[in-house]
């Protein structure tokens, strides 16, 4: 049942695009916005980006381009004296804003009620020192840490931690200001630093090289509870979640680690009082069961965007319709359209997010991933495989790569320095330290990545020096006539290879240069003559193969090419 009384509703919008906050914000509003409208409540929308979805026109039944500031969105208020807001669907400058209009009474002035989650549970997950107090009354374990609000409380709490230690500020956005230090030198330098974005910082000891977990999980204000995705870090504890890539569901997770760390994010967030949407991130010891809660974001966030696109669960969608009153158990899932939003998806693919960097354009800028974001933008995977999303991914970022192997030569100095000290050429570093024989154990001490993950990339590897040792199909495919070619390409070892190959995300381009056909054709004929060949083989896509089960089940039919890719 939803509030009667909520006839027009203001959301706080995207604001500009930049690094930390991006296009997965204007996703979230332009989302709630469909709600809303869906609903028949009048929507006003504050969002001084042009060049956003939620700004199009007949998204909002009203727009107004002014920043997402108390002052300007307080003027808004008493002009259109909405009935509710939705603080949680523009970000971290949207959330600040909100819990600034909050504190200082204008929200109570105006007699516009907050929906969804309240302002108290948004305070008590940004302010870092009671955060740590919320988590500590259900016995849930945090990061040991100190909120400081000068540089000689900085200084204090990191003697008694002992280093190193990692800085972080309070509500700030994409990790700005926060980093690891290993001594008192780079202490000051960062404390200095964490104090021009936030008036607290959190010194926290470092838990570097721990696994970095992420659960989505929903609430409504009957207290009903799912969890929608988890997700998976592949760097481990160090690199902020933004310039990592991120794998969904978890690959690495034992069954005793998923459900302890799903039941220990559902605590978290009825203690809190989250209604709508909220991520849960954990560091979890890979040497045990152990885990900290680094931290809650009682907002979309960057992470619910890829959740809702990996899952078809629309995160955004759902949190504004429970903002409004509704129950898990009132809403239908948007892909079936038949069972309730209360199902948890259940995934049997696996899905890549893969950062995009442009560092090259900035003179003097540091290329080391840490903890405070620096990528501009993302790409997301999909495919049955760990090796296929990933490869898949690897040929969208647009940097000229063709997957994880058989790319333009990289030059790197120093092989183990860059692996221990990762750059946003890591994945490449990667690859090249396998091609030249360093072993999983080598790679996993020098960068912590579990050795899951590096098991994979070895195969790949592994799949792309079979192809090589066949460079004599490209000779003989001159001049051998096509019966004669076929039994070749017939024997199990080929046929099973270039299945193989395609399997894990080789594309048609990768296998031709790899066995050769780029010597003697360029990149367009080789790519073509592997697609030629692998036709002749039956090795096709099985998306082809449900185009008929499509035309049958018309309504299915993105749940039916989604649960086959």
């Amino acid at each position: 049942m939803t509030d009667q009384n909520i006839k027009k509703v203001l959301l706080l919008g995207s604001g500009a695009l930049k690094i930390g906050q991006a296009g997965e914000f204007d996703y979230s509003g332009a989302q709630a916005l469909k709600a809303l409208k869906e609903e028949g409540v009048e929507s006003v929308l504050i969002n001084p980006n042009i060049a956003t979805v939620q700004t199009s026109q007949g998204v909002a039944d009203k727009v107004y381009f002014q920043p997402v500031k108390p002052e300007f969105v307080e003027r808004i208020i008493e002009k259109e004296r909405p009935d509710g807001i939705l603080l949680s669907f523009g970000g971290q400058t949207a959330l600040n804003c909100g819990v600034e209009l909050y504190q200082s009474g204008v929200l109570e002035k105006y007699g516009v009620k907050v929906l969804g989650t309240p302002v108290q549970a948004i305070i008590d997950t940004e302010d870092r020192d009671l955060f740590v107090k919320r988590l500590d009354e259900i016995g849930v374990k945090t990061i040991k840490s100190e909120a400081c609000s000068t540089v000689e409380e900085v200084q204090k709490a990191a003697q008694a931690l002992g280093f190193p230690v990692i800085l972080r500020a309070a509500y700030a956005l994409g990790g700005l200001g926060s980093g690891f230090c290993d001594n008192e030198e780079q202490l000051l330098t960062q404390a200095e630093e964490a104090f021009s974005f936030s008036p607290q910082v959190l010194v926290e000891k470092s838990l570097k090289g721990w696994k970095e977990i992420e659960y989505e999980v929903v609430r409504d204000r009957f207290d009903n509870c799912i969890t929608v995705c988890n997700m998976e870090n592949f760097d481990p504890l160090g690199i902020h979640t933004g310039e990592s890539i991120v794998v969904a569901p978890s690959q690495t997770l034992s069954n005793a680690e998923y459900h302890k760390l799903r039941a220990l994010a559902i605590k978290i967030i009825r203690h809190i009082g989250i209604v709508g949407e909220c991520n849960v991130q954990y560091a979890l010891d890979p040497n045990s069961e152990d885990y900290r809660v680094i931290e809650v974001n009682a907002r979309l966030s960057r992470s619910s965007a890829l959740a809702s696109k990996a899952t078809g669960y629309p995160l955004a969608f759902v949190a504004a319709k429970l903002g409004l009153g509704y129950g898990l158990f009132d809403l239908k899932n948007s892909v079936t359209k038949t069972t309730s939003a209360f199902f948890e998806p259940a995934l049997d693919y696996v899905v890549v997010k893969i950062p995009r960097w442009d560092l090259t354009k900035f003179h003097g800028v540091k290329r080391e991933l840490g903890s405070a974001m620096k990528s501009v933008g993302e790409v997301m995977a999909v495919g049955r495989t760990f090796e296929e999303a990933l490869q898949k991914g690897l040929r969208m970022i647009g940097q000229g790569m063709h997957g994880f192997v058989e790319n333009h030569e990289i030059k790197i100095a120093d092989i183990s320095k860059s692996l221990h000290e990762p750059t946003d050429m890591r994945i490449f570093v990667l690859a090249k330290a396998l091609q030249i024989g360093y072993s999983v154990e080598q790679i996993h001490e020098l960068t912590k990545i579990d050795r899951w993950f590096l098991q994979k990339l070895k195969h790949l590897v592994d799949i792309d020096m079979r192809l090589q040792e066949n460079k004599y199909l490209a000779e003989v495919s001159e001049y051998m006539d096509e019966s004669e070619f076929m039994e070749i390409l017939e024997t199990p070892e080929v046929a099973e290879l270039l299945h193989d190959a395609k399997v894990y995300g080789f594309s048609d381009f990768q296998i031709g240069r790899a066995v050769g056909l780029e010597e003697r054709m360029n990149m367009e004929e080789a790519g073509l003559t592997i697609r030629k060949w692998r036709k002749a083989l039956g090795l096709t896509p099985i998306v082809n193969q449900i185009d008929t089960l499509a035309a049958e089940y018309p309504a299915q039919t993105n749940y039916l090419y989604l649960s086959y890719l």
